[in-house]
Formats: C-alpha cells, sequence, structure tokens
C-alpha cells in the first residue's frame, strides 16, 4: 500500500483517470489519503477523512510513508484553516494561497510556515450557523469543496468539517449518518434536510436554520424557506427540491 498528502492549495479529484473526466470531489491542501493504484500519470486515492475515491494527477501531491500517514491519521483534534483565504510560507520563500477549510497538520513535514488563524477545537452546534454564512454567495460547481465553488454535500461536510464534526461526501452517503426527525417542527438550526428526485434518489441537502429557512447550494449558496413539502423559491414561486428527511447529525 502506498500513501500520499496533498501539497497543493485545491486539487481536482476525478472519475476518471483524465484529464477531461468529471470532477468529483477536490482534495484540498494537507489532506492525507491512500493510493489504491498508481498509473503512469494517475493514481486512485482513498481520502483519509470521508474514504472517498477517485483519480489524482500524479504531479499534484507527495508520496508520503505509511508511518506519516498513521501520524496524521492519528490526530483528533481538527487543524483547520479558518479565514476565507491565506497563505503559507513555502520553504524557498513562495507564498501559496490556501483555502478555508484547509488541513493544517502537515506544516512541518512540508517545512511551510502559517501565520493566519486556525480551528483547532471542536465547535459547539449553535456555532454551525455562522460557519455556513462564511460560504453565502460561493458559486456552485459540482465537486467543489471551497469558496470559489461548492457543491450541495461538499458545502454541508465542510461547514461540518470546520466545526470538528466528520460528514460523508456526497448527499446520499450523508442521509445515512444521524438520526430522523418526524417533523420540521422538531429541527434544530445545523440539523441537515436531505430532497430526493422522482426515482426517490437523495440529490440534495441543506442546513436547517430558525424559522422555517435553509441555508443550501443551489446556484449559489444561499437562503430559503423550507416547509413539509420542500425548499421554496421566493423569486421562482415555486418548490425546487421535494424534502425526503431531516437528520439529525450533532
Amino acid at each position: 500500500m502506498q500513501y500520499g498528502i496533498c501539497n497543493l492549495s485545491i486539487v481536482p479529484l476525478r472519475f476518471e483517470p483524465r484529464d477531461p473526466s468529471e470532477m468529483v470531489s477536490q482534495v484540498l491542501y494537507g489532506e492525507h489519503f491512500k493510493v489504491l493504484e498508481q498509473r503512469k500519470k494517475w493514481s486512485k486515492i482513498r481520502l483519509a477523512f470521508d474514504n472517498y475515491e477517485g483519480w489524482i494527477d500524479n504531479k499534484q501531491y507527495l508520496e508520503i510513508t505509511e508511518e506519516d500517514y498513521k501520524s496524521f491519521d492519528n490526530q483528533s483534534s481538527p487543524n483547520l484553516v479558518a479565514d476565507m483565504v491565506e497563505f503559507i510560507n513555502c520553504e524557498d520563500g513562495q507564498l501559496m494561497p490556501i483555502p478555508l477549510g484547509a488541513s493544517l497538520i502537515a506544516l512541518d513535514f512540508f517545512k511551510h510556515q502559517y501565520e493566519g488563524t486556525r480551528i483547532t477545537e471542536i465547535q459547539a452546534k449553535s456555532n454551525i450557523i455562522d460557519t455556513a454564512f462564511l460560504f453565502l454567495n460561493a458559486p456552485y460547481l459540482w465537486g467543489g469543496k471551497t469558496n470559489f465553488g461548492i457543491d450541495c454535500s461538499g458545502f454541508t461536510q465542510m461547514v461540518y468539517k470546520l466545526n470538528g464534526y466528520k460528514l460523508l461526501r456526497d448527499a446520499s452517503q450523508q442521509a445515512t449518518q444521524g438520526d430522523p426527525l418526524s417533523f420540521i417542527e422538531e429541527s434544530e438550526p445545523g440539523d441537515l434536510a436531505f430532497f430526493d428526485n422522482e426515482e426517490g434518489i437523495i440529490t440534495h441537502v441543506g442546513i436547517m436554520m430558525q424559522n422555517n429557512y435553509i441555508i443550501h447550494a443551489h446556484g449559489k449558496v444561499r437562503v430559503d424557506r423550507i416547509d413539509h413539502t420542500g425548499i421554496y423559491n421566493t423569486e421562482k414561486r415555486t418548490h425546487t427540491h421535494k424534502l425526503r428527511v431531516i437528520k439529525r447529525i450533532v
């Protein structure tokens, strides 16, 4: 088994080992992973944080030892970038931007320096909505995980990650976590609402707010009304997503 770590700011994780392939997620600075298969130009990896798999360009990560992997994996407390965009000082004196939520566990390994603010403790559930608003108006991007482009489940995963909680990557996977609630009235700010398509497949997720509002990524990260039917877009005067279940993760 081989192991790797992302040494660049934001790297695409692709469905197939080729540049035109669908971006299914992103690997952020400091994220470590197992290398399941290595080819001449591409490697299939499994991220340590959520076990998500995809293909990454061999030029866009560094190989690490099993000992390094286990050392990074054993760090139970979060150590994440807390600002929208920050910079690290590389060993050669150059600056490199890194996004909100990037991992800082490997600074010594990279011989990088970071002087910005960090998240180093698990936050209270009441902080989830404040974190969610850091992504407000971020454009929708399939597979995205940053303020510069994010999808619905990347949004919920990153918001929870920044508060010290683990969510799986896709909406359908996240829907397997937590405890279901019977009614919207039982929900608290920070609970997750899931929505399905005509085939009953969960395709969307958002974060519940107070007073029957929800924040979610749809075109951009936005706030809409939610009722027992689903998400109601006041601009379009129609429901855009059909509610399946609300779940309490924290």
